[in-house]
């Protein structure tokens, strides 16, 4: 997976700026974790193992045609604490409610709502990486959501930059705020895309409660098929957004190869 992830940091370097996303789950990092041991200075994606990507042909036989299918499709991808990297320890909660789904108001609030026709199965998982040696703890997210058709699952990924042109400024639940969204989109064979169908990453700036901040913040999305997958990053104080990036990349990599494993044409 060396090149893959190497493709995939240049392609979340290419819009280092500000912006954000919550990801295919809650309003808390839309959606918006992992197990290890290790600050987020030195958390790599090379410090666990790697697949190598491509982008096979879907086999339609093996898209989900009900939620039973997807949830469980669903739980052979989404990401745990050890596919998120090391250092990385699941939240309390750990998962979002598998019945909501997260949703940008007229206001640029995010409130959560009942799962959309379109949309089979999702789910998110909250991580973080203690505070430790000068830096503070960040929270990370993963999320992967099954739709019922690619055409379904391409129109999360266009919404995503949809909202942030519409919202460079988005209210999150329990006194947070993200600030300076910025995106970019990129098909695969466009540029630094040679992993996903549609590649999507946000950047921006994160106000905690109390008005701390700002402070990085990256999120990323990748589709395939029917499926996308998200992982959302938000630092805090002594931290950069070019040390979110492995671990955006280190989740989003691992679930879009278990997407492809699972939904992939044989040979």
């Amino acid at each position: 997976m060396a090149c893959a992830l190497a493709a995939l940091l240049a392609l979340a370097g290419c819009s280092e700026g500000t912006a954000s996303r919550a990801a295919g789950a809650t309003p808390s990092g839309r959606t918006s974790g992992p197990p290890g041991t290790a600050s987020p200075s030195t958390a790599s994606p090379s410090a666990t193992p790697a697949p190598t990507v491509t982008v096979p042909p879907v086999d339609e036989a093996k898209v989900p045609k009900n939620r039973t299918d997807a949830r469980a499709l669903l739980g052979r991808i989404i990401a745990d604490s050890r596919l998120m990297g090391p250092g990385v320890r699941p939240n309390t909660p750990y998962e979002s409610d598998p019945a909501r789904y997260p949703v940008l108001d007229a206001d640029c609030i995010w409130q959560t709502g009942p799962l959309p026709a379109d949309v089979l199965a999702t789910r998110t998982r909250y991580f973080h990486i203690p505070a430790r040696q000068g830096r503070g703890r960040v929270e990370l997210s993963a999320t992967v959501t099954v739709h019922r058709s690619r055409e379904e699952s391409a129109w999360e990924v266009a919404r995503a930059m949809e909202e942030i042109m519409r919202c460079p400024e988005q209210q999150l639940r329990n006194d947070e705020r993200l600030t300076r969204l910025i995106g970019t989109t990129l098909l695969y064979g466009e540029g630094t895309n040679a992993w996903t169908e549609d590649a999507f990453n946000e950047y921006g700036e994160h106000y905690g409660p109390g008005n701390r901040g700002p402070f990085p913040y990256t999120w990323g999305q990748g589709q395939y098929g029917p499926v996308t997958v998200a992982v959302s990053a938000k630092a805090s104080a002594g931290l950069t957004s070019q040390e979110l990036a492995p671990l955006m990349v280190q989740g989003t990599s691992w679930m879009m190869q278990r997407a492809k494993d699972q939904l992939g044409k044989a040979g």
